[in-house]
């Protein structure tokens, strides 16, 4: 059951016991139930106050009405704690280090290049001479060999110290950070932009619903405690 209606209950509880036990317990036990359901009422209120506005109650209403700077909050606070440059700048240079292309060389066409070797051969003044022997498919039986032996070079630079590090000094002096942090930017100002006042309320209701139910419980709590200490003097 919803804590705000057990408090209630139990509030109501006293307050109707009050008229049945000995007068001499009487006034001590009307008190600590009113003064319990005054505490829990008045929290009651307080927290309908946060998401509804009330005719007359100034301040009322105060989350969808202030929607746009909880939006603000919200982009502030993935910007600045989850997204920052530095963060993605170590993100890359980790990242780097677990790069593997040998998996991407192994299934790359190289037939290209060896075509393009092949014309650049036969353009030059050894051309004529091969063109004797058959010309470019003459050649045909290397293609298979020259490309193995090109991914296995590939493979070997993209594996050396050096290369690894031109990667880091390139990620760590690119604006590829910048450039990603621009697209985060803009993916979460379009979505905060198709947030209404409703849609806010509803987030942070159903967030906070749960905790701001033991309001209500501690206000009737120490409300009950108040008037059980005030019946002592009054």
């Amino acid at each position: 059951m919803n804590k705000s209606v057990v408090t209630d209950i139990v509030s109501f509880t006293l307050i109707g016991i009050s008229f049945i036990v000995p007068q001499n317990l009487q006034h001590v036990i009307l008190f600590t139930g009113l003064f319990a359901l005054s505490g829990a009422l008045t929290n009651q209120i307080a927290i309908h106050m946060l998401f509804e506005r009330v005719p007359l109650l100034y301040g009322s209403g105060v989350i969808p009405l202030r929607f746009e700077a909880f939006k603000a909050s919200i982009k502030e606070l993935m910007m600045n704690q989850f997204f920052t440059k530095e963060q993605l700048d170590s993100f890359f240079k980790n990242e780097e280090k677990k790069i593997d292309l040998t998996p991407i060389i192994e299934k790359a066409d190289f037939s290209p290049a060896y075509d393009a070797l092949t014309k650049t051969v036969m353009e030059s003044s050894f051309g004529g001479m091969l063109s004797m022997f058959g010309g470019v498919g003459a050649l045909e039986g290397l293609r298979e060999p020259f490309t193995n032996k090109l991914k296995a070079a590939v493979t070997t630079i993209t594996q050396s110290e050096g290369f690894n590090a031109h990667i880091q000094e390139h990620l760590q002096n690119s604006s590829l950070s910048e450039d990603m942090l621009n697209s985060i930017e803009n993916v979460i100002d379009k979505r905060l932009d198709e947030l209404t006042p409703t849609m806010v309320k509803e987030i942070v209701q159903n967030f906070i619903k749960e905790h701001l139910g033991w309001l209500v419980v501690w206000g009737g709590f120490f409300g009950g405690l108040i008037g059980l200490i005030s019946s002592l003097f009054i």
